[in-house]
């Protein structure tokens, strides 16, 4: 008994040390690569999507299902393995993640139809949702102490900064560069391989690293006391990721549809602007107080779908830049708030469980309306399904407006915070 608790505070000592010397520099910049990259990654099919469809002769339909097979293994592993860093460490976690991000790259660049484009979805989600965990744990713990906000702005922004990179830098390739359907998943094996070798080489961050391979999955819970309020503010989550399903998904095929253009550059370009939109916005009100900023995203939100709504009417492709770049700014801004405000909702101890439910509400969003919608296509048309999609998410919108002014309302008279 003397020899196992000599062991544990042998164990204890160490992780303790090592907590204290974890890395706050080139370290916090390699976790900072892979989040953008890992999200890059993940937008640029958006910018192939059309030259699948007319390559392979597929349907809008079967086009959204690729994209939620995305989705869906993107919410299976965040699920399964989002705590498998706190036992396994840091390091080995993105390091898998970042092996089998390699993997689905190669599937997309050989893929000569449906099967693999599938497969290689279902991989990268699964990449995805392996280092999600890991990589929001490690920007937080590597921050650097002159900046500790420093962790938690990377982790909001990061994702939009890598979706608009890789829908512009996807699009470029893809209209001007050779092998359109390989190269850009090409290049991204050589930045995921550059990525990886700096996660081996940084220092581990994790303070219970070396407890070896223990799959726990997330618990999913909301506490008793915070589920009128998770029921409002989960509103604003399923609003906004069903707009970016959409347009991860359908966007650029509506884009140069409205434009008449075969240029690819167009899609591409219709994702990074919704994404440098939200990014700015997420930026700028970085410090607004959550329930406030999320008011105001979802003012944005209805303002962006109302200019949709009319460009699709006028069939102003001008008009549709503009209303994309506006509803980019309140999809930033909403996201942003709502999930500040929602993470306030459980203590430290209970957060993870907050948070996995959360995720659950937003994955399922970005999916199930665009599969949707990519169903109602091959019947209705795109125009018409796009008008039908817009208005039912501004329905949404004003839903989620409303019953957020009215908790903001109820906790100024009990003279709370949120």
């Amino acid at each position: 008994m003397a020899e196992t608790s000599k062991t544990t505070t042998g164990v204890t000592v160490r992780r303790a040390a090592h907590a204290a010397r974890a890395p706050r520099g080139s370290g916090f910049r390699v976790v900072g690569a892979v989040l953008v990259l890992l999200m890059l990654s993940s937008s640029v099919p958006s910018a192939l999507y059309v030259l699948y469809q007319q390559k392979w002769g597929l349907s809008s339909g079967t086009i959204t299902v690729v994209f939620a097979v995305y989705a869906v293994t993107v919410l299976a592993g965040l699920l399964l393995f989002g705590s498998l860093s706190d036992t396994l460490g840091r390091r080995p976690v993105l390091g898998g993640a970042l092996v089998l991000a390699m993997v689905s790259m190669a599937l997309f660049a050989g893929a000569g139809g449906p099967g693999l484009l599938l497969a290689a979805r279902a991989v990268q989600g699964l990449a995805v949702g392996l280092a999600t965990g890991a990589m929001g744990a490690a920007l937080l713990e590597m921050a650097p102490a002159s900046r500790p906000a420093l962790g938690a702005q990377v982790n909001s922004a990061g994702p939009t900064v890598g979706i608009g990179l890789g829908g512009i830098g996807a699009g470029l390739l893809v209209q001007f560069a050779p092998a359109p359907t390989a190269l850009s998943y090409l290049l991204l094996i050589g930045a995921f391989a550059v990525t990886l070798v700096g996660v081996v080489r940084m220092p581990e961050s994790a303070p219970g690293a070396g407890g070896g391979f223990r799959v726990v999955p997330h618990r999913i819970h909301v506490p008793a006391g915070a589920r009128g309020r998770f029921t409002v503010l989960v509103l604003t989550i399923v609003a906004v990721w069903s707009v970016g399903g959409f347009y991860l998904s359908l966007g650029p095929h509506l884009a140069l549809s409205l434009l008449e253009s075969t240029n690819y550059l167009v899609g591409g370009a219709t994702v990074a602007l919704l994404a440098g939109a939200a990014t700015a916005a997420q930026l700028m009100l970085g410090r607004t107080e959550a329930l406030r900023t999320a008011v105001l995203g979802l003012c944005g939100l209805l303002a962006g779908l109302g200019l949709v709504l009319l460009a699709l009417g006028l069939g102003s492709a001008a008009l549709f830049l503009v209303a994309t770049a506006v509803l980019g700014t309140g999809w930033g801004a909403a996201f942003l708030g709502s999930f500040r405000a929602l993470s306030t909702l459980a203590d430290p101890a209970h957060r993870g469980e907050l948070t996995a439910a959360v995720y659950v509400f937003a994955y399922l969003a970005m999916s199930v309306p665009a599969v949707l919608a990519g169903m109602l296509t091959n019947i209705h048309g795109l125009h018409r399904t796009s008008v039908g999609f817009m208005a039912a998410v501004a329905g949404v919108c004003a839903l989620a407006l409303l019953a957020t002014l009215r908790l903001a309302a109820r906790i100024r008279a009990e003279g709370s915070t949120a």
